[in-house]
């Protein structure tokens, strides 16, 4: 389908209609300056990191040429609403996780992460040699938008509770916020499920407004202060085992690039998911004995939760399979992983199970 006429027909031509014409690029002696609206209050660790990170690649490799204008949340529009206005030429780029746009097209998710998804490595397998890449560029294009993964937060956390999760049972009732489709996994168990801007997590969690919630892991989590109204942590997630972050232009702005200037928001983004993924990964241990050492409860959920998150996930991924490009982009990933965990689970999780076996930690 011609992408103008899907926007026409779609829950976004409205507000793509709506929103400002996009604005004249701004130039100065050669130099451009594209403004970026993000998902992240300024600070936040990890996702504001990376995109403070592609914000300072960028202007490095293009020697000061190339420049971005990082906006926050409200400085420009909402945290969820950056998805339209880069559609629609309000801005020309955005930096968030795409899952929050499922609504737009259920797809995006994998440009995020899955329930029972790949982790970073196999995320970073499928889009940069599984077809990834060019399945993120088919669906930009019936949304103005061109994808680059640019950051990746490792494996997610379970999430802050008030109380231990002792069986599926016990998310009936609970108000609980997680994005994606790992949120409509937790409403067939029947959470209350929310999708709440990050700038808003703590206020909601401490007032009651939510039960529960999941956010990054221990660096993020720890800097959000979860910790000063919540004390049960589950370390383990069945919904973000591998969560990138992306960068997204709007595609007229990027069919107007240069080359070069492609080439530069193209290895700044890569660069921004190696960079930032290693500090992400590395801070993530001492940011945890942090946690614990200030009372927090540290948990697994038992295997039959696990079965529980399971069978819920196989159903919402199922109900989207009428969708064609959905069921493509499913098809390549779930290839992808198959290939990359064939040889994995022979060689990197075997030599880390053996090793903490002969070492411990």
């Amino acid at each position: 389908m011609d992408r103008r006429s899907f926007l026409k027909t779609s829950t976004l031509g409205g507000s793509a209609v709506a929103a400002t014409a996009l604005a004249a690029p701004a130039y100065a002696q050669g130099k451009r300056t594209l403004t970026m609206v993000t998902s992240w209050p300024r600070g936040f660790a990890v996702l504001d990191d990376a995109a403070s990170y592609l914000v300072a690649y960028t202007e490095a490799m293009s020697d000061g040429q190339l420049t971005i204008d990082k906006k926050a949340p409200g400085e420009l529009v909402g945290a969820l609403e950056v998805f339209d206005a880069v559609s629609s030429g309000q801005a020309d780029m955005y930096h968030s996780a795409d899952y929050y746009f499922i609504g737009q097209h259920p797809g995006y998710a994998y440009f995020t992460a899955v329930p029972f998804g790949g982790t970073a490595q196999e995320v970073t397998n499928w889009y940069e040699h599984g077809g990834g890449q060019q399945h993120h560029d088919a669906l930009g294009e019936i949304f103005n938008l061109k994808g680059m993964l640019a950051g990746n937060s490792g494996s997610q956390s379970g999430g802050w509770f008030r109380k231990e999760i002792n069986s599926a049972d016990d998310f009936n009732g609970l108000k609980f916020r997680m994005p994606g489709l790992g949120g409509k996994v937790l409403g067939k168990l029947g959470a209350s499920v929310q999708n709440i801007p990050g700038g808003e997590l703590y206020q909601a969690l401490s007032s009651g407004a939510l039960d529960g919630l999941e956010w990054v892991g221990p660096m993020a989590d720890e800097r959000a202060g979860f910790q000063e109204v919540a004390k049960v942590y589950y370390t383990a997630g069945f919904h973000e085992p591998g969560s990138a972050l992306s960068a997204n232009v709007n595609l007229d702005v990027w069919n107007d690039l240069t080359p070069q200037q492609k080439a530069i928001l193209q290895g700044a983004s890569r660069a921004t998911t190696y960079v930032q993924l290693a500090e992400t990964l590395s801070s993530n241990g001492a940011a945890l004995a942090r946690l614990q050492q200030q009372g927090v409860k540290t948990l697994q959920f038992s295997d039959d939760v696990w079965d529980a998150f399971g069978k819920a996930s196989a159903e919402v991924m199922d109900e989207n399979m009428s969708d064609e490009i959905f069921a493509d982009i499913r098809n390549s990933f779930e290839t992808s992983l198959a290939n990359s965990a064939s040889w994995i689970n022979k060689s990197d999780a075997f030599y880390v199970k053996q090793r903490i076996r002969v070492l411990g930690g």
